[in-house]
This record gives C-alpha cells, structure tokens and sequence, in this order.
C-alpha cells in the first residue's frame, strides 16, 4: 500500500475525528482511576495538536479542518481540564491541576487571541511544553494511585498519542522556521520513545486479539508517519499535508487502543 493510496482513506480520517472529540463529551459521566488516567493522558496530546494544528492553519495547511482541529480541541482540553480538577482524589494530584489551570489561561490565550502568526507561534512553542509537563505529571500521579498493571497499560498506550502529535508539531514548527538544537533533539527523542513503546505495548500479556490488531495497524500507519517525515519527492505542501494526515490517524488509531485497556480494567 503506497502513502497515495493511504491518503485516499482521507475522508474516513476526517470521520475518525468526529469519535476522538466525542471522547471528551461524555464528561458529566463518574470518573474511575482508569477513565482519570485516560483523560488526563489526552490532555497531554492536546497540548500538543493544538500547537500543531495552529501551525498548520497558519502554514495554509489544510487550512479550515487545522481550524475546526484547534477550536475542538480547546473546547475538548477545558471540558477536561474541570472534570480531572473536580475528580482529583489527593492534595497533591490537585495541586497539579490548579497548576495547569494556570498554565492552561496563558497557553488558551496565545492560541485563540489573534490569526496564526510566526511571532505568536514562538511564544506557542514555549507555552505547550509547560502545558505538556504538568499534563504528563497528572497523567503519571493518576498512574501511581491506581498502583494497577492496567493504569500503566493505558498510561503508555496513551501517551503515544501524544508523541504523534509532538513529532507533527515539531514538523510544522521546523516548516514555519521556528527551530532550535533542543526541538530537533527532542523529535528524535519522540520518535524513539514511540517506537519503544509500542514494543512494550505489543508483548503485554493484558493484550486481546482485537488490541493486537490495532496495535499491528498501528505500526503500518507509523511507517506511512516516517515516510511522511522523510519525504524529498513533491512539494513541501504537500509533504507537510501527509505529516497533517498521517498523525491524525495514528493518534485514531492508540486513542481506541487507549480506550480499550481502559475498557478492560472497569
């Protein structure tokens, strides 16, 4: 399967989409440890899509679905952000989250209060990360209190949404000239991690058949991912809408993934 052909499938990714805001807006339902661990994972991701999808509208990328990404995926990140405060079962785990409120106000405002601009997106770079570091310490806070093998499972199956967005962000980020030696390093360092886990994920014993199989789908659409990224042939447009439309689909993919390790533990 070549990635033109892959990219056929546009219209069942733009479907896919639907699902993963959808994932969020079942937000009055009780929160478990396990369902916590899945949502303040997400929250991670984000962080890291809305930086990404902001650039892409601002790199004429795709232009009106970056749009529709970044506002659902603000409106999404605030529905959760509430839910995870009010859920918060220890001090500390609550403080993260205070913390990130505040993060959130500033990082909200950079990517909602004017047109994509490079200027902006300089500020945006450095906003994501202190978003993505308090977001991934409640993630992990979560992780330790539930002291399960499937807290870590949906923790890690989880976090790798996040990284496709990362390595999709730098991208757009490196695309927009907005670069430096740690952006590239951590790429790389992305692109590794994901790679790792993907190995832990695929031997867990917790695996069920139809897990194994998204996650087998899941290493396919990586290497469409990796294509993507190393792609010299044809235009930069057109390379930096592949990298638009092969992390989407990747993220589709380990948010079911995600989804049904949690679905195991209930």
């Amino acid at each position: 399967m070549t990635l033109k052909r892959y990219l056929c499938s546009y219209c069942l990714i733009l479907c896919s989409l639907v699902g993963l805001a959808s994932a969020g807006t079942a937000f009055a339902e009780a929160l478990t440890l396990h369902s916590a661990i899945n949502k303040a994972g997400r929250q991670r991701m984000l962080s890291q899509r809305m930086a990404k999808a902001y650039c892409q509208a601002g790199l004429g990328v795709e232009v009106e679905r970056s749009r529709r990404i970044l506002d659902e995926s603000v409106a999404l990140f605030e529905r959760q952000l509430a839910d995870l405060k009010a859920f918060a079962p220890t001090p500390e785990i609550k403080d993260t989250y205070d913390r990130l409120g505040q993060a959130w106000i500033v990082y909200k405002q950079l990517l909602t209060g004017s047109e994509p601009n490079p200027e902006n997106a300089k500020k945006i770079a450095i906003s994501s990360e202190d978003v993505l570091k308090l977001a991934q310490q409640g993630t992990v806070q979560f992780e330790r209190h539930s002291g399960t093998a499937a807290g870590k499972l949906i923790n890690v199956a989880g976090r790798q949404r996040m990284l496709s967005q990362r390595i999709a962000k730098a991208s757009m980020f490196r695309a927009w000239g907005i670069t430096s030696p740690q952006m590239a390093q951590e790429l790389d360092s992305a692109a590794r991690e994901f790679a790792s886990a993907q190995e832990l994920l695929t031997v867990a014993p917790q695996n069920t058949p139809a897990i194994r199989s998204e996650l087998q789908l899941a290493g396919s659409q990586w290497l469409f991912f990796d294509e993507a990224l190393k792609q010299t042939a044809g235009s930069r447009a057109e390379q930096l809408r592949n990298i638009a439309t092969t992390s989407e689909r990747i993220l589709q993919i380990m948010d079911g993934v995600t989804g049904m390790y949690e679905g195991m533990a209930r």
